[in-house]
C-alpha cells in the first residue's frame, strides 16, 4: 500500500447515516422549512419542505451554488430582475441555482407539500433573505 493510499483510507472511519427524525433546523427563509443532515466548511446538505400552496420570501444563497433534487410535489422557482421569470421542477428533476440569484420557492399545489433535497456548495452565508428582486439600473 502506498503512503498516499494509507493517508486517504485512514481518514475514512465509517459511513454516517442521518435518519429523517434526526435532521436539525437548517438555515431558513419565511414560508419554507429547511432541515440539515450534514454541514462542513464548504457543503450543507438539507431537506426543504414547502407547505401546500405556500410561497417563500425572496432570498439568495450568497456566494454558494445550490444543487437540488425534487423528491415529491412540484416547485416553481420565481426569479429575474422583477421576479417575473419562473421554472418548474417535478419529482425526479434536478436543478441548480447560481450564487446571488434572488428567487423564491412556490408550491403551486394547494393539497400537497413539496420536498426537495439540496446541496449548498461553496463558502459564505447559506441564506440571505431580501425584500425582493432588485431591478438593475443601467
Amino acid at each position: 500500500m502506498t503512503l498516499e493510499l494509507v493517508r486517504r483510507t485512514s481518514c475514512l472511519r465509517e459511513i454516517e447515516v442521518v435518519r429523517s427524525s434526526e435532521l436539525r433546523t437548517g438555515y431558513s427563509t419565511q414560508g419554507i422549512v429547511r432541515e440539515k443532515a450534514f454541514e462542513s466548511k464548504n457543503i450543507v446538505v438539507s431537506r426543504t419542505r414547502v407547505p401546500a400552496g405556500a410561497k417563500s420570501d425572496w432570498h439568495h444563497h450568497g456566494t454558494r451554488h445550490l444543487y437540488a433534487y425534487m423528491v415529491s410535489g412540484r416547485i416553481q422557482l420565481e426569479y429575474g430582475t422583477i421576479g417575473t421569470r419562473a421554472v418548474e421542477a417535478r419529482p425526479g428533476d434536478f436543478f441548480h441555482i447560481p450564487p446571488h440569484l434572488v428567487h423564491r420557492d412556490v408550491n403551486p399545489d394547494r393539497k400537497h407539500e413539496l420536498v426537495v433535497v439540496n446541496i449548498l456548495a461553496g463558502r459564505g452565508v447559506p441564506v440571505v433573505n431580501v425584500e425582493g428582486p432588485v431591478r438593475r439600473v443601467k
